[in-house]
């Protein structure tokens, strides 16, 4: 597991670099990740509206500020995540200003297709679901803690919409998108917290 993580850790990208990657791929008509579709370079083109609004909207709680501004341990946040992905379009901005209230952190992102012996390591019942951010102490490489691929109250909204209507639709994901909108970045923010305070 050390060795996977040694070589995820080896080909990494910051947020910023993360996104002048998607971008470009957009620009050629693509999305990331193995499998190319008009669905999921539409749900791209979507993301990057998405997380351009969120960049300059989400706020990191006054609390959680001085917790992030106060850590002792230093740590990387490694995230797997894909540009199609809605989940991670709402949560990757919230982690990126996250961290950069902490000196102590060092924010890397992988494209999960791209790490398929790192993901199959983080599966949610299973599926290789992103985003998952891993928590590792810097000096250890020891992943500390794992969180994702969506807040608590967002996983019960969609196994619960699932449990209604046998699927996850359209309206399902609109349902999920508010949701995200209303929540603020709050419940993403708290949890990651409350991990780190352990």
């Amino acid at each position: 597991m050390r060795d996977i993580i040694l070589n995820s850790l080896a080909n990494t990208y910051s947020y910023e670099a993360y996104r002048t990657r998607l971008q470009s791929l957009l620009a050629e008509g693509k999305s990331s990740g193995d499998e190319q579709s008009e669905d999921l370079f539409h749900y791209s083109e979507l993301n990057e509206t998405r997380m351009n609004r969120l960049d300059k909207t989400i706020k990191i709680t006054p609390e959680n500020q001085a917790f992030l501004a106060h850590l002792e341990t230093e740590y990387i946040w490694l995230v797997l995540s894909e540009g199609w992905c809605g989940d991670a379009a709402q949560i990757l901005p919230i982690i990126d200003k996250m961290a950069d209230f902490s000196n102590k952190i060092e924010l890397s992102i992988v494209f999960r297709d791209e790490k398929p012996e790192l993901m199959n390591l983080y599966l949610t019942n299973g599926g290789r679901s992103i985003p998952k951010l891993l928590i590792i102490n810097k000096n250890t490489l020891e992943v500390v803690a794992d969180w994702g691929p969506r807040p608590e109250q967002a996983i019960k909204l969609i196994v619960d919409y699932k449990a209604k209507f046998g699927i996850v639709d359209e309206i399902a994901k609109t349902e999920l998108q508010m949701w995200y909108l209303h929540d603020k970045g709050i419940s993403t923010q708290n949890e990651i917290i409350e991990l780190l305070a352990h």
